[in-house]
């Protein structure tokens, strides 16, 4: 018996949307990487894109757990000598909400060629509310426990 590989053509790619508002950020970023992926599906294979889109909205109102809003630090570092900069998971919250989201996400896509590919299907709005730009792919809602 021949294993079953998908062609590129055949792959059918859906739209979802996620309301992250009282979602724990860890929980929401490994059910978005598997939609991402494709690993929910039959024909999920590991080195072909078979995932679908995903819009996440409501990205500031995603819970942190613990004081991790306290002690969480992201960083940037811009490339010269003392270049690093740290912000904690309160003051990214304001500046720049979907980047945690992003980068929950982004740590859980194996990285290379495929991975960039798949992670360009995330989509997050910080409040956009029902209404979003994506609505014309008539994505559907995908309530997560």
């Amino acid at each position: 018996m021949k294993t079953f590989l998908p062609k590129v053509d055949q792959i059918e790619r859906k739209w979802y949307v996620i309301d992250a508002e009282g979602q724990v950020l860890g929980r929401l970023a490994v059910k978005i990487t598997n939609i991402l992926r494709g690993k929910g599906k039959p024909i999920y294979t590991a080195h072909l894109d078979c995932g679908d889109y995903v819009v996440v909205i409501n990205a500031e109102k995603v819970v942190l757990t613990g004081r991790k809003s306290e002690l969480k630090e992201y960083q940037n570092f811009s490339g010269y000598i003392d270049g690093l900069k740290r912000y904690t998971a309160a003051t990214i919250r304001e500046k720049d909400p979907t980047r945690m989201i992003n980068d929950a996400v982004w740590g859980m896509i194996p990285k290379g060629k495929l991975g960039r590919a798949q992670f360009t299907k995330l989509k997050v709005y910080a409040g956009a509310g029902p209404e979003h730009k994506y609505a014309a792919q008539k994505a559907e809602a995908l309530v997560l426990k």
